[in-house]
Formats: C-alpha cells, sequence, structure tokens
C-alpha cells in the first residue's frame, strides 16, 4: 500500500507515467468509466476547499466509484476531540481510499501511518500540495511541450504559498529549469527551499517588481496572498494587493507565456486578464480532475 504525501515521493519517471495516464484519460474517457466500480473514495476535509474537494469527487465519480466524506472539521468527530489518527483508522474501515486536507502541516503524513488503506495529501497548511502540483504540470505539459528548459517565475505569497513549495521541489528535478521569485520582502521563500535550490545549482533571482520580470518568463505563477496564514490582520490588509497582474501588464510578457493560478483568486489577475490566451487557470482547474483520476488508479493498482 502506497499513500502520496509529498511531491518528492514521485519519481520523474512516476509523474511522466501520471501525465501519460491523465492525456489518455482526456482523448479516451469512455475506456475509465468503470475502473473504480465498487471503490469508494473517503474526501476528508478538515480546512474549506472548493475545486480541491470537487475535483476530487468528480473524479472518482469519473471512474465510476463512489465518495463519502466530509467537507469542514466540525462536521467531523475532531469537533469532539478525535485524533487524526484516529478518524485515519475508522475511515478506513469503510473506504479504499483517503483524500485529506488539513490546516496542520504534517496532518496527512500522521493520517497515512495510521490508515490501512492509501492517503492522499489534499494540502497541509502552508507545507505541501502534491495533487495542486500534479495538475500545475499536467498545465505546463499541455501548454508548453516540455517540462524542460524554462523560465518559471513565481509572484505573491511564496512564504505561506504551499502550491509554489510543491511546484518548485518538482520542478527543480527538470532539467534547464530557471525560477525568478517575485515577493514583497515580508513574503519571500522560505529559506530552507533556497537552500534546497542552492544546493542543487539551480539558477533564481528575487524581485521585488512583476514589470521588470515578467519579460522573461515562459511560466507565470500567480498566487494570492493568504489571509487565513496570517496572525496580524493589520500586515495582511497593507500585503493583500502587492501584485495584480492586469492587461497592461501582460503588453510587456511573451505572446506565448502561460499563465497560472492555483485559485482562489481575490484580485491579484484582474478579470479581464481572462480572455487573453494566455490566461490557463481555468485549465488547470480540469487538468487536475484528470491527473487526480490517473492518482487514484496508480495508488488503487487499478489496471
Amino acid at each position: 500500500m502506497r499513500s502520496l504525501i509529498d511531491i518528492s515521493e514521485l519519481s520523474c519517471e512516476e509523474v511522466d507515467s501520471l501525465i501519460a495516464t491523465a492525456n489518455d484519460i482526456i482523448a479516451h474517457p469512455d475506456a475509465y468509466r468503470e475502473k473504480c466500480r465498487g471503490k469508494k473514495l473517503a474526501t476528508l476535509f478538515f480546512e474549506p476547499s472548493t475545486r480541491t474537494r470537487l475535483s476530487f469527487e468528480a473524479a472518482m465519480y469519473e471512474l465510476g466509484g463512489n465518495v463519502i466524506g466530509f467537507a469542514a472539521a466540525q462536521n467531523s468527530s475532531a469537533s469532539k476531540g478525535e485524533s487524526v489518527s484516529d478518524t485515519a483508522k475508522v475511515i478506513s474501515c469503510y473506504a479504499d481510499i483517503i483524500a485529506m486536507r488539513h490546516p496542520k502541516e504534517g496532518a496527512p503524513l500522521v493520517a497515512s501511518r495510521a490508515a490501512s488503506v492509501p492517503v492522499i495529501n489534499a494540502g497541509d497548511g502552508g507545507h505541501s500540495h502534491p495533487t495542486q502540483t500534479l495538475a500545475d504540470l499536467l498545465t505546463i505539459s499541455r501548454e508548453k511541450g516540455r517540462l524542460t528548459d524554462l523560465t518559471v517565475g513565481f509572484c505573491g505569497d511564496l512564504k505561506f504559498g504551499r502550491t509554489v513549495h510543491s511546484l518548485i521541489a518538482a520542478l527543480s528535478r527538470c532539467p534547464g529549469i530557471r525560477f525568478v521569485l517575485i515577493s514583497p520582502a515580508e513574503l519571500t521563500l522560505p529559506g530552507y527551499v533556497k537552500d534546497t535550490l542552492d544546493e542543487k545549482g539551480i539558477p533564481y533571482e528575487e524581485t521585488r517588481s512583476l514589470e521588470d520580470a515578467v519579460g522573461s518568463l515562459d511560466i507565470l505563477y500567480m498566487t494570492r496572498v493568504q489571509q487565513e496564514r496570517f496572525f496580524n490582520e493589520e500586515e495582511y490588509l497593507r500585503l493583500k494587493n502587492s501584485y495584480i497582474l492586469t492587461p497592461e501588464k501582460l503588453r510587456l510578457a511573451p505572446p506565448d507565456m502561460s499563465v497560472l493560478h492555483p485559485l482562489p483568486r481575490v484580485n491579484e489577475i484582474s478579470v479581464a486578464v481572462d480572455d487573453d490566451p494566455r490566461a490557463c487557470y481555468f485549465k488547470q482547474v480540469l487538468y487536475g480532475k484528470y491527473m487526480r483520476m490517473a492518482l487514484i488508479l496508480m495508488l488503487l493498482e487499478v489496471q
């Protein structure tokens, strides 16, 4: 039995295989409609979610399986004091696979050690979000035709952004990758992530200016400043509008640059950008469903 807690647990070959499966699902959806008949996915979401939870549910339904679970901690026995470990043991009696989101870093890892079925980390605090990374990788692959030799800019909240941390970890294994880190001083990429980049010799630069950076990018990955990660309301209000992508700023970008965003957005991407052919964030949502389908098949060892 195998779980997925961090994107680094997947080899490059396994990521390539998941992308190939997802592309095959897109091309031949009817071939997959009964693959998980009789299987149950439990979605244990201790933190609010729209895309990730519904994407997992849609993925399992489209594979012919069923879904159980809850969408808020107060709807579970956690509100009575039940531990994550005990919850995982209980749900293992009902489901064949678990997708868990939790506000505390490491909670899905704890669950995976207690569960008797595979556990997928659907986001834990500011730490990791591997299935969003899989969606990002499929988007980049389909838009650019490769995962190598790319200049990738990350803009916004790089300190608490679990999607940023996971995607940097995944792309760091691909040849010819260069990162541009665009953030206010208070929300820069954590030192431990930069230390890893330094150890691997992966080039990156840090800047405060989106306008200065955007002209050199193949991929621009926008993120919101996450209010739920701040202890200080005043600091959040001061930083929340640090970067707003507008059509005017996009004119400085290459015509084939792709704009990604894990969503939800607040106002960091103007709605006027949505009609630009470089806007890929709603495609990203759809691709997330296909990658979660591929991952469920892999972890359940369904042929």
